[in-house]
């Protein structure tokens, strides 16, 4: 595999907003380790997209909750060329509950993989990315929720509050490494199609919520990784801190 100079971590990158990051991505030029936690099959296809389409892609299996894993899936993408991207999209939104129906176990399994592997995930590509380590700069990008702005109650306060920790690491690590050469953005998705809500249990939860969005439809996982892209993007060299609304309106509606 020849190296590359724009190497690009897409975790959770099998299926739905990770899937169409990793193939609008590779258009864009990058070479970008498709990251799954179980699924190889899907990740596979994903990979045949990109290299039908004559792209780079590779696929890596881990679990970002685990840091020997997370290691793992950097080393993955190490053996492409120079890692300048991240995309943080792996996540659950397990299955639905109120507060005082909820056990340590399901909050620790959401924190894991929806903070921790975030967090450890981001701190493998700092290591790379930073100037302070010889790094040539680059890009990361956060996926977080319109839920983390609306609390989601009486049935995700669990998965609002996991995301709303992503606002706020959004937030404070651009700060942190504005000065070393990368900038760090979130996009919020509102209601998307993709097959999340179905593996969590509930799959008509778009259907009884989408006349709550102000644009009155579903969005699609193209919708956001267009957004994700362009901050990826030499066109957003200017742009750090900053969450992308790809919500049709629900995420800023009062």
């Amino acid at each position: 595999m020849a190296q590359s100079d724009k190497v690009l971590v897409v975790t959770g990158g099998s299926r739905g907003i990770g899937a169409a990051c990793a193939r609008l991505a590779a258009r864009d030029g990058w070479a970008v380790c498709v990251n799954y936690a179980s699924n190889r099959q899907a990740a596979d296809e994903v990979v045949a997209d990109i290299e039908a389409a004559g792209g780079v892609a590779s696929a890596v299996q881990g679990d970002v909750s685990d840091a020997a894993d997370v290691d793992r899936i950097f080393a993955g993408a190490d053996a492409m060329g120079r890692v300048t991207g991240l995309v943080n999209n792996a996540g659950v939104v397990d299955l639905p509950g109120r507060v005082d129906e909820l056990d340590a176990a399901r909050l620790s399994r959401m924190w894991a993989i929806n903070v921790t592997g975030s967090f450890l995930s981001a701190g493998r590509a700092i290591r790379r990315m930073s100037s302070k380590n010889g790094g040539a700069g680059g890009a990361i990008v956060n996926i977080t929720s319109a839920a983390a702005k609306m609390g989601a109650p009486g049935s995700m306060v669990h998965y609002a509050a996991s995301k709303g920790a992503i606002d706020s690491f959004t937030i404070g690590l651009a700060l942190e490494v504005a000065g070393e050469g990368i900038r760090v953005n979130a996009v919020r998705p509102g209601l998307i199609d993709t097959d999340i809500h179905a593996s969590a249990g509930d799959p008509d939860r778009m259907k009884r919520l989408v006349n709550d969005v102000p644009a009155k439809r579903i969005g699609t996982a193209e919708e956001v990784a267009e957004a994700v892209v362009w901050l990826l993007g030499d066109k957003a060299s200017y742009t750090t801190g900053t969450t992308i609304e790809v919500s049709g309106g629900r995420a800023i509606s009062p």
